[in-house]
């Protein structure tokens, strides 16, 4: 187990995408997290998970137990607004009576489910069911409105209209149906549209996941995957062996690991300073500690 302090503790990093071309078109990037879904319902090592699907209104989301490949997939693809997952577990146990749950979410979402499990006051019986959990890469994620205002107010266009949303290169794209070119927002003039909290979370690459992937590092059309616990790493390996994941070389240099790495240090570095500005102010921000030496022995 290698214990990194940017990308958090993992035994291996990865390059590799779904095998299943049906799997790559509908999903954000290389598949991974909906083919490892599937293939750990149809090898029994989940009965169902927790997803995001859009509701009946355009680019808003709600979690679903989902039981099913079909299930799956039809919630294939990023969602860049936050869907409350976890509060599903309990409908997912008693309802529909699952033992063996796999949990995707952010990295605030796993870390909630982390502490659920160390400290399972009110959800007993519920979080000895979690048998697996898989954390996307995030920076950021926006509120529902502040989509409506990317798409309405920017991209001028109907959110109905909207085929796909995309983070890369510094720019979100929107894609559209009113044209065959994606419109592009840098990123810069979407900060303040943020999930407040987002401004004091220091984890990029969800540290506490079984399995950590994202699109950074890699490149198109395939996904960077952190094997992280002994239960996530024996997935990635059994899929692979069974040819439901196909591997490539990882990049080391700059538009590879080198990113991935500089994005989780920047997130770390400036969302620090921003506890700490708070901190200093008097204001209190739950399970946040100032990184200042000064402060730090004063707390002992």
């Amino acid at each position: 187990m290698i214990q990194d302090s940017v990308l958090g503790p993992y035994q291996e990093i990865i390059t590799a995408r779904a095998s299943d071309k049906k799997i790559r078109s509908k999903s954000q990037d290389g598949g991974i997290v909906s083919a490892l879904l599937i293939y750990a319902l149809e090898e029994n090592i989940i009965d169902g998970t927790i997803v995001a699907v859009e509701s009946n209104e355009a680019l808003k989301v709600e979690p679903k137990v989902a039981t099913t490949k079909k299930d799956i997939l039809k919630a294939a693809g990023t969602k860049y607004t936050m869907c409350p997952n976890l509060a599903l577990l309990k409908e997912a146990t008693r309802s529909y009576g699952l033992e063996k749950i796999a949990a995707v979410g952010t990295p605030c979402q796993v870390m909630g489910l982390r502490k659920m499990q160390a400290y399972p006051m009110g959800a007993r019986n519920v979080t000895d069911k979690i048998a697996l959990s898989i954390g996307i890469y995030c920076m950021e994620n926006f509120p529902y409105e502040s989509l409506r205002t990317f798409v309405c107010d920017k991209a001028r266009t109907a959110p109905q209209k909207v085929t796909k949303m995309n983070i890369s290169k510094g720019k979100l794209f929107i894609n559209h149906s009113d044209s065959k070119d994606a419109f592009a927002i840098p990123l810069k003039e979407t900060h303040g549209y943020e999930q407040s909290g987002c401004n004091y979370c220091l984890d990029y690459v969800a540290e506490l996941s079984d399995i950590s992937c994202g699109s950074v590092g890699a490149k198109d059309g395939w996904s960077t995957i952190i094997k992280r616990t002994d239960n996530g790493a024996s997935l990635v390996d059994e899929a692979i062996n069974e040819g439901v994941l196909e591997v490539t070389d990882t990049d080391e240099g700059k538009f590879g690991l080198e990113m991935l790495k500089k994005l989780s240090t920047n997130k770390k570095k400036k969302n620090q300073k921003r506890i700490d500005k708070k901190l200093d102010m008097g204001l209190s921000i739950p399970f946040a500690h100032s990184s200042k030496k000064k402060d730090i022995l004063e707390n002992r």
